[in-house]
């Protein structure tokens, strides 16, 4: 079944199939982007589908190529993030039964957003390599057809009809960006892409620390990295699919890697920009813009998700102030006596800087009246501001040094 996959015929039907659970993702425009990179730059946010995330599309395309007796028995899965509750939707609008089994470590929300699907949730192992072995060991032994969340060319099929939504929309697009974990999503995109109009560049994008794909092509075939370490860990991914891998070698233009500090920008600009929550494995497409050496052109970066904890977003957006200079920590020197505080956070208001945080450490010194440390956490609004603030406190002979510090 699956060598009949990846066809423009296959793709104009998952298409058609895909529409009964999936919400319309229409094309946004941003000024902001578009200014920043000299180029007409759209977002196709499958942020916003009902589970969070596109991999819905495969799923549900993949459910309904099964048999009836495949139905009967029921579908499997190993997921700890957006393609466990792509499978558990898909399994509902199916009638069908859904186990997913999840690393024991997996969040209780992501837990309980699977199960109030109607799935069956399995926790097993520390990792997703045992929850999946497991998975496939349940599958064996109850008849379950098991769902992977990438290297599955029905699964891709499923995936790529966002290329078909682009090409309608934009059919001059330029450029399409798509994030890159095991290589589902970028084989679907770019296979039909290139089917399409064979002229649209189709780049893969992944994060510096998980960037097997780039490393398997590099190699000429699938190769496993000894460790990932990424904020994305929706593309947290050591092997990417060797099912997929020759569509990836024969349709991908190139793979651009970025780092992690650079999620953290993007999800910020996001933010503000366009009030959007988009997961760090979704921005990809977004921090990759600036890496692309071109001007004029129409480009689509695709925003693979938005499911994200809102300890993980409080943290990235705390860091995200810091690297934009917004908020910093200034450690300063002065003498242990009444009124030099408030002569310090007199100079800051004046320089209309916003203090938030102070830690006033009197043990720096053995000669206390000589000198005491207090650090000063401050709001600014970017980059030139904390400079002048950071000249003011020296000329007022504070002698500031910056702290390297969470707020």
């Amino acid at each position: 079944m699956e060598e009949k996959m990846l066809t423009l015929e296959k793709f104009e039907e998952a298409s058609e199939v895909v529409k009964q659970v999936t919400l319309e993702t229409k094309l946004v425009y941003s000024d902001y982007l578009s200014q920043a990179t000299g180029n007409k730059v759209y977002l196709k946010p499958e942020n916003m589908q009902f589970t969070g995330a596109y991999k819905v599309r495969g799923a549900y395309y993949k459910s309904s190529t099964l048999t009836e007796e495949e139905k009967a028995k029921g579908v499997i899965t190993a997921s700890a993030g957006n393609h466990a509750q792509g499978v558990a939707y898909a399994a509902k609008c199916n009638n069908m039964k859904a186990t997913i089994v999840m690393p024991t470590t997996t969040p209780l929300m992501k837990v309980n957003r699977t199960k109030s699907f109607g799935a069956e949730v399995v926790l097993f192992g520390d990792v997703y390599d045992e929850a999946c072995a497991h998975a496939y060991e349940l599958a064996k032994e109850h008849g379950y057809t098991f769902i992977h969340p990438f290297d599955d060319l029905t699964v891709a099929t499923g995936q790529g009809t966002i290329a078909m939504e682009i090409v309608k929309e934009l059919p001059l697009v330029d450029y399409i960006l798509v994030p890159i974990g095991g290589g589902g999503l970028a084989t679907g995109v770019s296979t039909l892409a290139k089917l399409l109009n064979p002229k649209i560049k189709v780049i893969g994008v992944e994060p510096a620390g998980a960037a097997c794909m780039k490393a398997s092509i590099k190699a000429g075939k699938v190769t496993t990295l000894h460790k990932v370490n990424t904020i994305a860990d929706g593309t947290a991914v050591k092997t990417p699919g060797s099912k997929i891998f020759p569509y990836i070698q024969k349709n991908l233009d190139d793979i651009i890697t970025v780092e992690d500090e650079e999620l953290i920008v993007a999800f910020l600009d996001m933010v503000e920009n366009h009030k959007m929550i988009v997961e760090n494995s979704g921005l990809l497409s977004v921090a990759a813009l600036k890496h692309l050496d071109v001007l004029d052109k129409k480009i689509v970066s695709i925003l693979s998700g938005g499911n994200m904890d809102v300890i993980t977003m409080s943290s990235v957006v705390q860091q995200g102030l810091i690297f934009r200079d917004r908020i910093f920590t200034v450690s300063v020197l002065l003498p242990d006596k009444p009124g030099e505080l408030c002569k310090v956070s007199g100079v800051i208001a004046e320089e209309s800087g916003n203090v938030i945080k102070l830690e006033h450490n009197q043990f720096v010194s053995t000669n206390r009246s000589a000198a005491v440390e207090l650090r000063i956490t401050v709001e600014a609004f970017g980059t030139d501001h904390k400079e002048e603030i950071m000249k003011r406190l020296e000329k007022e002979g504070y002698l500031p040094k910056i702290v390297r510090t969470l707020i």
